[in-house]
Formats: C-alpha cells, sequence, structure tokens
C-alpha cells in the first residue's frame, strides 16, 4: 500500500529530480499533483524544473562528492535520473547500502546513461536484432571500423550525449573526420569513444513508452503506450505524432523487444524504446529510463501523459496508458543565441483549432536549443501533425 505525505511536514514525500529541463519540469508537476515534495536538480541555475519544484539545488552531477553529499543531506527517498551526466556508480553504492531508492534502478541508470552498456546488453546478453555496431577511442579507429565492415553510409554518436547532440550520418570517407569532430564536441562526458553503427535502411523509427508499474497484486507489471512515431534531424526530434500506424505482428514484435530491454532493466517508471521498423522486422535501437522528447505529444494525446505515468510508476501507483485523441507536437527552437528570451505570435498559434503550447522557461536561448513545443489533438494524425507544425513556426522568439 502506498502511502503519500504532506509536502513541507516530517512525514513529506521526498522525491530528488538529478536534471531538470523541460522533461524533468512536467514529472516535478506530476509529482506535485500527488503531493510530494519535489528537490530539482541541476548543473545550472533556474533550470526549468527548478523554477516548479519545493527546493533547487544546482551541483556538478557527474562529481561523485558532490552528489554522494547532497543526496546525504536531502535524504530523498527516491532519486530520478533525467539525464545521462551523473555520477552513477556513486547511485549505485548509495542505492546497495540502503540510503536511497533510484529509479528505476541504479543498475538501470548506469547502463542507460551511455551507448556502449545498453547496445552490449540488447545484443550481446539479450540476442536483440540491432544495427551492427563497433566502439572506437579514436578517428584511426573509426575509419578502420568503417572500412573493415561497416561499410558506408553509417552513423557516427558520442557514447554519451542527449538529444542526438553530436550525432551524424556519413556518406563516405571524406565526411569521417567530420562526424569525429562533431561527436568530440557533442558528447556530455567519455570524450574520445564514439559507436558507429551500420545504416539501416528502415522504413520508420517509433518510439515505444513502456511502463513498469506495481499491479493490484503487489507484482510489477508492463503496460504499452501506443506507438509514437518521430522525425529526428542529426539525431535530434523535431515532431512527433501518436498513434503511429503499424502492422500488427510489427507492433507486436516492438513491444517483445521493449519488454525484454526493460525487465533485465528491472525498477519501477517509464522507459522510451527507440525502435527501427522495416515492414515486419524491428531493430532495437536506444532506451531511456525515463520520459522521452518525442513522448510530449502524450501531454495532448493520452489520458494519463508519459510524465504522468513515470510518477504514479516511481509512487506505486496504478496507471493508464489509453489513447484519449490522436496528436502531433512540433518543435519550438530558440532561433537565436540570447539570454531571457521573448516570444512573440503565441496567440495567433493558438488560434489554429486544436492546438496548445508550453513554453519550458530555460534561461538561455541558441538557435538550436529547444525551448517549447506545440501540440494539436486530432481524430485524423496527418492533420494533427500539419497543425502542430503550422502553431510551433508561428510562435517567434526574440530578443526582450
Amino acid at each position: 500500500m502506498t502511502t503519500l505525505g504532506t509536502p513541507l511536514s516530517p512525514c513529506a514525500t521526498k522525491v530528488m529530480l538529478l536534471g531538470s529541463g523541460e522533461l524533468g519540469k512536467e514529472v516535478l508537476i506530476a509529482l506535485q499533483r500527488l503531493g510530494v515534495e519535489t528537490i530539482a536538480v541541476d548543473r545550472y541555475y533556474n533550470a526549468p524544473g527548478q523554477q516548479v519544484a519545493h527546493h533547487a539545488r544546482t551541483i556538478t552531477m557527474s562529481d561523485p562528492d558532490q552528489l554522494k553529499a547532497l543526496i546525504e543531506q536531502e535524504r530523498p527517498h527516491w532519486v530520478v535520473p533525467e539525464i545521462e551526466a551523473i555520477a552513477t556508480p556513486m547511485l549505485e553504492q548509495l542505492e546497495a547500502a540502503g540510503v536511497v531508492r533510484v529509479i528505476p534502478t541504479a543498475r538501470a541508470a548506469r547502463l542507460t546513461m551511455d551507448r556502449e552498456g545498453i547496445r552490449r546488453l540488447a545484443a550481446e546478453t539479450l540476442g536483440l536484432p540491432t544495427s551492427p555496431y563497433v566502439f572506437c577511442d579514436s578517428l584511426d579507429e573509426l575509419r578502420s571500423a568503417i572500412d573493415g565492415g561497416i561499410g558506408y553510409p553509417c552513423i557516427v554518436k558520442p557514447v554519451m550525449s542527449s538529444s542526438g547532440k553530436g550525432q551524424s550520418k556519413i556518406a563516405g570517407p571524406q565526411d569521417v573526420k567530420t562526424a569525429w569532430d562533431y561527436a568530440m564536441a557533442g558528447g556530455r562526458v567519455s570524450h574520445g569513444r564514439v559507436i558507429v553503427e551500420g545504416f539501416i535502411d528502415f522504413d520508420y523509427e517509433i518510439t515505444q513508452l513502456t511502463v513498469r508499474a506495481l499491479g493490484a497484486d503487489g507484482r510489477i507489471e508492463t503496460h504499452f503506450c501506443e506507438p509514437i512515431g518521430h522525425v529526428q534531424v542529426s539525431g535530434d526530434y523535431v515532431e512527433s505524432w501518436q498513434p503511429h500506424p503499424m502492422h500488427p505482428q510489427a507492433l507486436a514484435e516492438s513491444r517483445r523487444i521493449a519488454q525484454a530491454v526493460t525487465d533485465n532493466l528491472g525498477g519501477q517508471g517509464l522507459f522510451g524504446v527507440e525502435l527501427f521498423v522495416k515492414g515486419q522486422q524491428v531493430w532495437f535501437s536506444e532506451v531511456s529510463p525515463r520520459p522521452h522528447d518525442t513522448g510530449m505529444v502524450t501531454m495532448c494525446t493520452q489520458w494519463q501523459n508519459e510524465f504522468e505515468l513515470h510518477a504514479r510508476a516511481i509512487l506505486g501507483l496504478p496507471v493508464d496508458t489509453t489513447l484519449k485523441s490522436p496528436g502531433a507536437s512540433a518543435v519550438i527552437y530558440g532561433g537565436i543565441d540570447a539570454r531571457g528570451i521573448a516570444f512573440d505570435g503565441v496567440e495567433q498559434a493558438l488560434q489554429i483549432p486544436g492546438t496548445d503550447v508550453r513554453l519550458f522557461g530555460k534561461p538561455e536561448s541558441f538557435v538550436k536549443r529547444r525551448m517549447g513545443v506545440a501540440l494539436a489533438h486530432n481524430p485524423d494524425v496527418e492533420l494533427a501533425r500539419e497543425r502542430a507544425k503550422q502553431a510551433a513556426a508561428r510562435v517567434r522568439p526574440r530578443t526582450a
């Protein structure tokens, strides 16, 4: 039985988020609606989640000493990693010592914080279908891996990055050094190591949101949301929609792969499993043990969006993955490099039927930084996609 306390009281139920961007902000809001006391941690001040949490803390989360000191000071019931650049070995130590419970588990956070851990788990331990791959520690190793069997075209990614940063598709030898340099600039940590993947000629890619939550009998049950289609540019999500039409066999295989990975990772919470699909064939790509950027579409498509599902699963509460309406999302970019920008055109965006806008409140804008998202719901997914993109285009960031 789950007992929830009162925030800012001796009986408070406390959750600490490590990473407080736009996804973390929505998780914090969902937790607060259930009476949870929230602690938002990030590497910079006034991150989106810090603006809504009960407590805001700013540390270098990849520093094990800083991370340990903060967790021991705050004593949360749960620690919820929301980004990759975290000192996960320290989380494992603290979890093993009974100091805190990590969502979904400290092991899952460690394995999924870099592409090497999760790719080796999926392909080598679980035997799931993936693209061919090689890990490389130098530009020369990258060239040798491509020439030795990966071939062109191929994909080069840092072993750790977020939102597609540092990822590129290369067509021939002339692109290799540029891809290596881009990966080095885009990786959060572990500079000097990349994964190169053989290119799969897929029809489309999806995100299969998968929830591990307690059932009525106290045992973990796996729940699936309707598949989310998405478009990425240089590995960065720019639009998504739900549901994406799929052959029944491909959908069943997607869910089989998603459950195999999440069962191994264990724990409770929502996972974003990325998959490539061609006809009835499905390949595992990546998994995040947390809400997924493409899943922001669920804010207009599901009765319980991905953030509410994550919050409920964390707390041991029942979940409902039912689709409310087909819909779509489109990214609103900063467009400029500036601090404290303003937004014009929100009124015009919301004049489009069935739309909504979320502005994240990030204190600093970059040309290609995600500053907001437009949402649209409609029984016709293609119409929803068009309206979401129209709404996003009407929001115009500018210097204040």
